[in-house]
């Protein structure tokens, strides 16, 4: 919320009313107006004594509660609070509908509001909203946001149309057996059937629309268009009558070649062979297997996020997707010092177009490459010049520029270098439209920059939160 104003206006104010409202106060005294609460602003701003002379403070957060009948309130203001009789400092506390909240330490010279629940009794269904974390909206074979979303059966996971249809080519290239069905890129179980997914075709261009920065470049979807498909629901396989006769065995070892776990279970590869029985680790890149070993120097997870990947196991095993089974590119996990990088993430800054653009234009001004830039940037990440507390990386005090992450990691360490980079640019060598703006109270941790462009663009949201999260 912009410094100094208040979201939540009365009824009188020419300004439009909050989207996604859910709850109002109902003042004692009818002759003051209610005070709505908004899904995209918990904080309420209102009179708060009767001779107040019309103006509004900011002196509480509201937010939704664990079931549709509760909510949770926190005192801002630089005083107490009473709600329902107790007196309320700093802390949080559950409210009801009915619920008596004094915005001041005593009910004499202050406003009473009753608060209640609107959400409830609101059919309307535009006001309908699917709560969906956006991790869960992403193809495990590109990390990225869906795009023409598939659904596999039976296991119900969801893919790109493109990243999957490429999978099953590579899958039905590589497997000996034409009638045997491709495994599940995420969950190896092997798919029975594939089908686009309207209804999740309907989230995911919700979520484009809400946070646009997810969304690819034109030449990246024309990529993925091309490999697209599954136009309807396609029954993959041969599907044959179960028999309750053992099957007979195979006539040798060479026809199993497909059923075995990795490269490294029938062939042996740079002076290593799998045992029988050997512990494998899955992909979380590409989901094929490679065997666990950990007494090697061979990274086979990232650091960042604990996650499996093989592309620099297989590469230093001299094993490419020309053997057998599918397997990623080196480049999906690397030192940090070996990635290179060529253009600003569309992550960066929280997806914060507006910050990215003023990012851009620092570089630019300072006649770096973003490269040369980000090299500065990890020499003083290696040094421990850095306050380390704001990368959201697993193991931030064990990574150096010789750790090894995946791509989804390294963007988020770019991001982090980058805040850096951008809070120690003295505010004369901003871009002039963005030395004159006021910082968020909410900083790099306000989430309403990410729905209200003119708030993005009015405040400057690469700074620490001086508030808690609205």
């Amino acid at each position: 919320m912009d410094s100094g104003e208040c979201s939540n206006s009365n009824p009188s104010s020419s300004s439009p009313p909050a989207a996604g409202v859910w709850a109002r106060l109902v003042p004692a005294d009818s002759a003051y107006p209610e005070v709505s609460v908004a899904e995209d602003d918990a904080v309420v701003c209102s009179l708060a004594t009767p001779a107040a002379g019309g103006e509004e403070l900011a002196w509480c957060e509201i937010r939704r509660g664990g079931d549709a009948s509760s909510a949770t309130i926190r005192n801002l203001s630089s005083d107490a609070i009473i709600v329902d009789g107790r007196v309320i400092q700093q802390e949080v506390v559950d409210i009801k509908p009915g619920s008596e909240i004094v915005p001041g330490p005593e009910k004499d010279g202050h406003l009473a509001y009753t608060f209640d629940i609107t959400a409830a009794k609101d059919h309307n269904e535009n006001n309908v909203k699917i709560v969906l974390d956006i991790e869960n909206a992403k193809c495990s074979i590109c990390l990225n946001l869906w795009h023409d979303v598939v659904t596999v059966a039976p296991c119900f996971h969801n893919f790109c149309n493109g990243c999957f249809s490429e999978w099953l080519r590579r899958s039905s290239s590589n497997s000996r057996d034409k009638s045997q069905s491709a495994a599940c890129p995420q969950c190896r179980t092997a798919v029975q059937s594939v089908g686009r997914n309207h209804f999740l075709h309907n989230i995911e261009e919700a979520i484009l629309k809400a946070f646009s920065s997810l969304q690819r470049s034109d030449e990246e979807i024309a990529l993925l268009e091309s490999y697209a498909s599954v136009k309807s629901n396609i029954v993959l396989g041969k599907q044959k009558n179960q028999s309750r006769k053992r099957p007979l065995p195979q006539p040798s070892d060479e026809s199993n070649d497909a059923e075995l776990p990795c490269p490294q279970c029938g062939t042996e590869f740079s002076g290593f062979r799998c045992s029988p029985g050997a512990a494998h680790l899955q992909c979380n890149g590409c989901g094929g297997m490679m065997p666990a070993r950990p007494s090697t120097s061979i990274q086979q997870k990232c650091l960042g996020c604990d996650g499996t990947f093989c592309g620099a196991y297989w590469y230093s095993q001299g094993v490419s997707s020309r053997h057998r089974g599918l397997i990623c590119n080196p480049e999906t996990f690397r030192m940090i010092s070996q990635h290179h990088i060529s253009r600003l993430p569309d992550t960066l800054h929280g997806g914060n177009p507006f910050e990215k653009d003023i990012t851009e234009r620092c570089i630019q001004q300072s006649g770096k490459t973003l490269q040369a830039v980000i090299s500065e940037w990890i020499a003083k990440f290696d040094n421990k010049e850095l306050d380390r507390s704001r990368l959201q990386l697993n193991n931030v005090d064990a990574i150096t520029s010789r750790t090894h992450l995946c791509n989804h990691c390294y963007n988020k360490f770019i991001d982090f270098l980058l805040y850096w980079f951008r809070v120690s640019t003295p505010r004369n060598l901003l871009p002039p439209d963005a030395a004159s703006r006021d910082s968020c109270w909410y900083g790099f941790m306000c989430r309403t920059q990410h729905h209200r462009p003119d708030h993005a663009k009015k405040l400057n949201h690469v700074c620490r939160p001086t508030r808690s999260n609205p």
